[in-house]
């Protein structure tokens, strides 16, 4: 079943809530932490091991904390068009079996949240979303208090979310039944795997190829056991699942953006379709097409810290001169570049890749350079055009 919009469900008060898998992280000894409202697992048998896994292999995530919601309306047209008067990308054109990137943006173009979108195969008039976690219960209201009428959101409090990321991922699916071979990177719809019911998206956060699975609730901790039965399968926490997306260029709502960043500035330009672009009819369209058609004051940039010590969020940017340039959005050690990796805000004139900066890292600037992003290069299974 579905909740209602206005469900008092809000998993910041209180204690931590738990996923369907709690009980399962558990018994595997995993280390458990409150992350977004919930009680998730950070790490099981380590995170340089377990990120490891990752690219070589398959690492299975819960995701469950998530939000999944459905658009639901009489038309694509009609649903569509209500969620691009919320978000920068052509909703309109996406496809029957494909999912977008976009963003939930207020009057100034910052960012409320980013957020997949999906059309199912054979689907008229629905549209999917997943939201973050720590977002999810402000997004729902946001959503649904600005739809028109003959337009209502869901919530699906009863679906939970895995995530099957690395080279090996798509072999393990196949295994167990599911005909995904031949998908393409974005590429959505339903499937069985050993016999479970689920929704596959051929999408992910770690910068490999994978799927992320929605599940009935009920049947997550039987596909759970399956999935691990497979001795390509290891599980992985949010240890790794940080340092995969750092490496991989990824933002995380709420460090790299938020309110006060636009698309633009955060070097989400891509995420906009030319339709969009020409068109605007989105929350802050004014600010967000200038700064598309000018440029934009600050940007996002990779950053490489020379030696071993990593610059974490809030770090200052300091110029050759110690000027305040800008500061470190996320930060952390690479386990496949083999060192530091960050990722920041500068301004503009020193966005360049090979810009030589500081770190101030208690009270010490240590020497850093401006690098193209991501630090690893993105293996998504696109087919040959």
């Amino acid at each position: 079943m579905t909740t209602p919009v206005d469900a008092d469900h809000d998993p910041h008060s209180g204690a931590p809530l738990k996923t369907p898998l709690c009980d399962a992280h558990v018994a595997l000894g995993a280390r458990m932490v409150p992350f977004a409202g919930y009680l998730m697992p950070v790490q099981y048998e380590g995170i340089l091991a377990e990120h490891a896994h990752c690219r070589a292999a398959a690492g299975l995530f819960d995701v469950s904390h998530m939000g999944q919601a459905t658009l639901r309306g009489a038309d694509h047209q009609t649903v569509a068009r209500a969620l691009e008067t919320l978000v920068p990308a052509d909703i309109l054109g996406l496809e029957p079996g494909r999912q977008r990137y976009s963003q939930l943006l207020n009057e100034r173009g910052g960012i409320l949240d980013d957020l997949m979108v999906h059309r199912a195969p054979g689907a008229d008039g629905t549209l999917g979303l997943v939201v973050n976690a720590a977002c999810k219960v402000s997004d729902y209201a946001h959503i649904a208090a600005r739809l028109p009428a003959g337009v209502l959101l869901e919530i699906h409090e009863e679906r939970a979310l895995l995530a099957l990321q690395g080279p090996e991922a798509v072999n393990v699916l196949v295994s167990l039944g599911a005909d995904v071979a031949g998908w393409d990177f974005m590429d959505v719809g339903p499937a069985s795997l050993a016999g479970i019911p689920v929704f596959l998206s051929r999408s992910g956060y770690t910068g490999e190829d994978g799927f992320e699975i929605s599940v009935h609730a009920d049947t997550v901790v039987g596909l759970w056991q399956v999935l691990l039965r497979d001795p390509r399968v290891r599980p992985i926490g949010l240890g790794a699942r940080d340092s995969l997306r750092l490496e991989g260029g990824l933002c995380l709502y709420g460090h790299d953006i938020d309110e006060t960043t636009t698309p633009i500035e955060a070097g989400l330009v891509w995420s906009i379709q030319k339709r969009r672009r020409e068109e605007g009819g989105f929350p802050g369209a004014d600010i967000v097409l200038a700064q598309i058609a000018e440029g934009v004051a600050r940007k996002r940039v990779g950053i490489r810290p020379d030696g071993r010590a990593p610059a974490r969020d809030g770090t200052e940017i300091v110029d050759d001169t110690g000027v305040a340039i800008g500061v470190v959005t996320s930060g952390g050690f690479g386990p496949t570049v083999g060192g530091p990796v960050a990722m920041g805000y500068v301004a503009a004139v020193h966005a360049r890749p090979g810009t030589k900066v500081g770190l101030v890292v208690r009270g010490k600037t240590l020497p850093a350079e401006i690098v193209s992003l991501p630090f690893v290069p993105a293996r998504f299974h696109r087919a040959p055009k």
